[in-house]
């Protein structure tokens, strides 16, 4: 299936079947949030669309931004937790023996930025599923992790969702 057929496909079930929006909403955050996954599941732009179809379709928005935030915080945490179980040797699985260069960049970012780094690198596409994996090899604390994962998980899902619904909605007025 190509991404243009499985964009129709996902964005017409969401609208025929308005209830399973939250949970739909909940997996593609939670994919493009766990290493490795996030690289094979186009999620952002099908956020976008359901985003954009909120406005068009009347899905309520905030159930959206919530389950959006549970799954991306849960994607992060899975990240956090493998990283945290395989150390140094997570660098040597795939995708991350590919990409040494961004596994590189991706230290450099959790030594200068600590769990901060997980605010910020949420909003940075190829960070973003990177940075929680690489804080768990670090074993940045986990209450630190955990207070910068789930806050700007949610902050994250109202970016993603938000222009869509509002965009749409103003343009109906």
């Amino acid at each position: 299936m190509d991404f243009e057929a499985l964009k129709t496909t996902v964005l017409a079930f969401v609208e025929a079947h308005k209830e399973w929006a939250p949970f739909i909403v909940g997996v593609l955050a939670f994919c493009e949030s766990l290493a490795f996954l996030s690289i094979l599941v186009p999620a952002t732009v099908l956020l976008v669309a359901i985003g954009a179809l909120i406005g068009a379709s009347g899905i309520p928005f905030w159930p959206i931004v919530i389950a959006g935030g549970i799954g991306a915080g849960l994607g992060d945490w899975v990240s956090y937790e493998i990283g945290r179980y395989f150390q140094h040797g997570a660098k040597t699985i795939w995708p991350m023996s590919r990409y040494p260069a961004m596994v590189a960049r991706g230290e450099d970012f959790c030594r200068r930025y600590g769990a901060w780094g997980i605010v910020i690198g949420r909003f940075i596409g190829p960070a973003r599923a990177v940075v929680p994996l690489i804080a768990g090899i670090f074993e940045v604390a986990r209450l630190p992790f955990q207070l910068a994962n789930w806050s700007s998980a949610f902050v994250w899902a109202f970016v993603w969702l938000a222009p869509g619904a509002g965009v749409i909605s103003f343009f109906k007025s």
